[in-house]
């Protein structure tokens, strides 16, 4: 199970960074191309982070979470 589970995380970091690379290209092309007159979501463009975020190893993630904390936590 453990191959498995780390073909799995390989696949999805694979499939994550690949997917950024597309989708924030085509996110600026159809930004600054405007005789298309199309336009694409912000919110695509979270997506494939998912994919990077599930491909990581459980301390990674623990870091990234506690990253995140710390980034939007209020100060005083």
């Amino acid at each position: 199970m453990d191959r498995l589970e780390k073909a799995m995380k390989l696949t999805m970091l694979t499939v994550g960074i690949a997917g950024i690379a597309v989708i924030y290209f085509g996110f600026f092309y159809l930004q600054y191309n405007a005789e298309l007159g199309m336009t694409m979501p912000w919110y695509f463009l979270i997506s494939p982070w998912v994919c990077v975020y599930f491909g990581l190893s459980e301390q990674q993630q623990s870091a990234t979470i506690a990253w995140f904390t710390r980034k939007f936590t209020a100060k005083k």
